[in-house]
């Protein structure tokens, strides 16, 4: 943990200043809405977050890169803007900050609180540090490599989280992103069988699907596509809280605009058998 522990506390500091800033634009009447090239919603918040986050790091860790949502790739110069390489890739041996602003930007932006700033630490394309902060829920998860996995308001109160221990699909608790997804990479009718295997089945979406796996409260969670923001800062938490995280063919790490499968171990391989 000590390797990490300086960055960690950074991480923390950057949700702060997230939190204070998309705090104040939740649920604001003047709030902008623009449309980006992807279809995709991108509000002033996720853009003001962003730009924070940025300007913290460019001061606190000049020598590392920093990869954003809204901005893209910037240099280890602290200056964003550039556009980002084709597969998100860093060099070898590089430090780079994985930033997702704001992580559900339709709910923030109708008013749901379920949304989240991801920030996550890489070394050598390896998640290493990942914290999640939820201010609209009053709730933050976080986890550094050999130190494991914790969540509350703030570090002063902090608790350690665990995967579940349920062993069965049919006693297992599933979640899942929107069908829209799944239809369109063919998996539809293999996802319909999970849903009707399954106990129980929620579609809680973005990051609160995972940290509900890293916290035991469901045992798994799915996405068939996704970008490396989306994932770097859950990667962390859900393998420090003993689960595992891999895509849909059953490779580890973070992937780049890939699909992801999280569970609490035990039914990571019957999960993979039926959706990969």
């Amino acid at each position: 943990m000590a390797r990490y522990a300086d960055d960690l506390s950074l991480a923390h500091v950057l949700a702060d200043t997230a939190d204070s800033i998309s705090m104040t634009r939740f649920r604001a009447i003047d709030l902008a809405v623009e449309s980006k090239p992807d279809l995709t919603p991108v509000s002033d918040a996720d853009t003001a977050v962003e730009r924070a986050i940025r300007a913290t790091l460019s001061r606190a860790r000049p020598r590392d890169s920093v990869l954003g949502e809204e901005f893209g790739t910037a240099e280890a110069t602290g200056v964003a803007g550039t556009e980002a390489t084709a597969d998100g890739s860093a060099r070898p041996g590089t430090r780079r900050w994985v930033i997702d602003p704001i992580d559900g930007t339709k709910n923030f932006i109708r008013g749901v609180p379920i949304w989240a700033t991801l920030i996550a630490l890489l070394e050598d394309d390896q998640p290493v540090v990942g914290l999640v902060s939820a201010p609209a829920l009053g709730r933050r998860w976080w986890a550094a490599t050999g130190h494991g996995a914790y969540a509350g308001r703030h570090p002063a109160s902090a608790a350690p989280i665990r995967v579940s221990g349920v062993r069965r699909l049919a006693d297992a608790s599933f979640c899942y992103s929107s069908l829209d997804g799944w239809e369109a990479t063919g998996r539809l009718p293999a996802m319909l069988d999970v849903l009707r295997t399954a106990w129980r089945t929620r579609a809680y979406g973005d990051f609160y699907g995972y940290m509900l796996v890293a916290e035991g409260a469901v045992d798994a969670m799915t996405e068939p596509e996704l970008s490396l923001w989306d994932v770097a800062a859950l990667i962390p938490i859900v393998t420090e809280a003993g689960g595992t995280l891999t895509d849909l063919s059953g490779k580890p790490g973070p992937g780049n605009g890939g699909s992801v499968l999280a569970t609490n171990g035990r039914l990571h391989q019957a999960l993979l058998d039926r959706l990969g």
